[in-house]
């Protein structure tokens, strides 16, 4: 049996149970988000040869802390909102056929990426991003998702906060009053119609954007697409600088910052060094034709 790790509180967390237990493959554990990783270093125990997990962004970034630098085959069945890791990777989004992958599927090994010592899989960000969400979380309760999320973006349309960003790349220190940064694992395309998305083949590094544009509303919709971990809309803004490097150094302007990652807010002591890990997790794919 495979053992198999749900986020009992993601969105399609009966779903992906459901699939699971048709294959009878797995010996499911159903938990709670904080315990993901716990659960998944239990498993470790066993020395199993692949460990299932499914939930969205967080839960997967979750699990794959505790597996990078393993052998261990990990699997992932999506079962959030967004799941930018398991399209970039081809799983697929229908859960009876990511089940079937999780059983069968052949393994790649793929980069992931460090600010200090917390892992991420797909992007990091800091300012306009982090301001806005964290403003969201907290009227969530009140509202809902959608009105607090307009509520966040027209608070953010009149007190919008420039972030004082020192970054290190190549030895080179560059000094920024800046909205926005992101980091994104891997080169992404910045040229239509593929804005944000990560190139075939390219470069595997980090990609930093440090964004220059002032205008107000402008800044608005980066913050928002910067909440979807889509870069499109920072793509398109031409006041800008981009580097692609294996590491770099970000100064904050203060001793402890927030930041996200993967869409997640932490807090973290500055200045964050970003870096890029090569093949350091093991998933499971589709097969290839």
């Amino acid at each position: 049996m495979i053992p198999a790790v749900i986020n009992k509180l993601s969105g399609t967390a009966v779903q992906v149970r459901e699939a699971l237990e048709a294959t009878n493959e797995f010996d499911v554990s159903n938990v709670e988000p904080g315990d993901v990783s716990k659960t998944v270093q239990q498993a470790l125990r066993m020395q199993p040869k692949r460990i299932a997990v499914g939930g969205g962004d967080g839960t997967i970034c979750a699990a794959a802390a505790v597996l990078a630098g393993t052998q261990i085959e990990f699997a992932i069945l999506p079962g959030g909102t967004l799941n930018h890791f398991t399209r970039d990777h081809g799983i697929p989004s229908d859960l009876h056929e990511a089940a079937q992958v999780a059983i069968q599927g052949s393994v790649v090994s793929v980069d992931v990426a460090y600010a200090a010592d917390r892992l991420f899989l797909n992007t990091s960000s800091v300012g306009a991003y982090v301001s806005y969400v964290r403003l969201r979380d907290r009227l969530e309760r009140y509202m809902g998702y959608r009105l607090a999320s307009f509520a966040s973006a027209l608070r953010l349309l009149f007190k919008m906060r420039p972030v004082s960003v020192q970054l290190e790349v190549e030895g080179i220190v560059r000094q920024y009053m800046t909205p926005l940064v992101f980091v994104g694992i891997g080169e992404r395309e910045f040229k239509a119609p593929m804005f944000g998305s990560r190139i075939p083949n390219g470069r595997r590094c980090l990609h930093v954007v440090v964004v220059r544009e002032w205008r107000t509303a402008r800044l608005v919709a980066l913050s928002i697409a910067a909440a979807t971990q889509q870069v499109a809309l920072v793509a398109q803004t031409q006041d800008m600088d981009s580097f692609l490097v294996d590491s770099c150094l970000i100064g904050l302007g203060k001793r402890r910052q927030h930041i996200a990652l993967d869409g997640e807010i932490v807090t973290l002591s500055t200045p964050i060094e970003y870096r890029i890990a090569h093949n350091m997790l093991t998933i499971v794919v589709p097969n290839s034709e």
